[in-house]
């Protein structure tokens, strides 16, 4: 059994949950190891994602009520997150609360961070980068581990 089971089995153990399955384990973003730092310390309790990659890759937008699995860079398990809600917006119509929410930084940096993030990856589908982007806006809270 990998890591990321165990580590699963040990949530679902400790809190009781039976015949509940994870949707994914993944990594934040570009800095992995200091974002996952923020989830596990309850400071990043929101992410955002570009809707158009959910598109490109045909995947399914997380859903609220979902479970998953946040890795460090490493690929080791560090917490389990749930899904609460989710909206997608315009980039730019992104509300400073929300972005603060990420825990990165005010909301300059926060557009910045996401403005070079989106552009470097759209590049790699013959994309450009636009303000008015869709994004996919999601609000969790970190349900293990439990500090």
């Amino acid at each position: 059994m990998d890591k990321v089971q165990r580590f699963w089995r040990e949530f679902c153990r400790l809190n009781n949950k039976k015949g509940i399955e994870f949707k994914d384990a993944f990594q934040f973003g570009a800095s992995a190891d200091w974002l996952a730092n923020l989830v596990v310390e309850g400071k990043k309790t929101a992410t955002t994602s570009g809707f158009e990659f959910y598109e490109l890759e045909n995947e399914a937008i997380p859903q609220a009520g979902e479970y998953y699995i946040v890795l460090n860079s490493q690929e080791e398990p560090v917490a389990v997150i749930r899904i609460e809600s989710v909206e997608v917006v315009p980039m730019n119509e992104v509300t400073e609360d929300f972005a603060l929410a990420e825990g990165v930084g005010d909301y300059h940096f926060w557009w910045d961070a996401h403005e070079q993030f989106f552009t470097k990856l759209l590049k790699d589908y013959h994309k450009e980068f636009l303000p008015n982007m869709l994004v996919v806006c999601e609000r969790f809270k970190k349900v293990y581990p439990r500090n």
